[in-house]
């Protein structure tokens, strides 16, 4: 199978939303792999250039994408044999920094604490890649664990334009902190050819990413991306190498509790063979609800439950 290479110029980026109607920069076949490096941030957050390495795609990009949104998200990727009603398996190979510092910022009237704070704060973390941590103003390092906030595919062609900020049936912003390398995302196929974005890379997040953001950062990831015309649901899932993940996105956390719930109970079903009934009680002795973020409109919880769990 075929190796590509997608960089963040100027013509390969979309600037905070998907859209069917974007033209692919980029066609491969089911099977084959892609290198994505993304970049991240407006102007404002960028630091000293003298003292930290700025990608010189972002400051292109600055000057000549407008914004609609907050992510700068590299694509679409369109994959050959991907059409509505199947499923896009993405292994994700890699991911890595491509740059020595991120941000974090905290805004007013938003984040889980909206009113808490009436002035914006914005502060620059280094990012040490040899020992693989992030350096806090205080001092704290918190060990870097990268992954892409947003993965995403195109939405149906009737939706038009979406942001990128509420995470949808098609992905996009799930800020799923286990989507780390070595993983695989299920997205569900809206539109022909999938058509693949990501983007908002972060070096490290809670669940509840709560101040709205991560250590946001440039990322490089590699794909492999595979068409299943075997599957059929139509919500994202995932999987690491010890637990399957399902997942709910809902302004209200329960709905996003049920959601995740019910489809691990289907997923129970489908690989393990088990009834409604008891998948049900399985998930509640040995299913864990994690909430993934409670910052992006939609909210989001993910189930997780050990593979070893789906033998009957």
């Amino acid at each position: 199978m075929a190796t590509h290479h997608l960089k963040p110029d100027v013509n390969n980026v979309h600037w905070g939303y998907f859209d069917a109607t974007r033209a692919p920069v980029l066609r491969v076949k089911s099977g084959d792999t892609v290198t994505i490096d993304t970049v991240t941030g407006s102007p404002d957050v960028v630091p000293d250039p003298t003292k930290f390495h700025v990608p010189p795609e972002l400051t292109e990009i600055h000057a000549k994408v407008k914004p609609e949104g907050p992510h700068i998200l590299t694509g679409p990727v369109y994959v050959e044999g991907a059409k509505p009603g199947n499923v896009l398996e993405v292994r994700i190979k890699e991911v890595s920094l491509l740059q020595d510092w991120g941000f974090q910022i905290i805004v007013p009237l938003m984040g889980t604490l909206p009113h808490d704070y009436n002035e914006m704060i914005r502060v620059n973390i280094p990012c040490d890649l040899d020992r693989n941590v992030g350096i806090m103003p205080w001092g704290l390092e918190l060990d870097l664990k990268p992954f892409f906030g947003v993965m995403g595919l195109a939405p149906p062609p009737g939706w038009g334009r979406i942001s990128s900020i509420a995470p949808q049936s098609t992905g996009g912003n799930l800020d799923n902190k286990e989507l780390v390398a070595g993983s695989t995302l299920y997205l569900p196929v809206h539109t022909e050819g999938g058509l693949f974005s990501c983007g908002d890379g972060h070096g490290c997040q809670g669940d509840g990413e709560v101040c709205v953001t991560a250590i946001e950062t440039a990322l490089r990831g590699t794909f492999e991306f595979i068409v299943r015309d075997d599957l059929t649901f139509t919500y994202p899932r995932a999987e690491t190498q010890t637990h399957h993940i399902t997942m709910g996105m809902d302004p209200d956390l329960d709905q996003c509790s049920i959601r995740a719930l019910r489809d691990m109970i289907a997923l129970l079903g489908e690989k393990a063979g088990l009834t409604h009934s008891e998948a049900y009680m399985l998930c509640s002795l040995a299913g864990d609800l994690h909430v993934t973020q409670t910052v992006n409109g939609s909210k989001g919880v993910h189930m997780m439950m050990e593979k070893k769990n789906f033998i009957r």
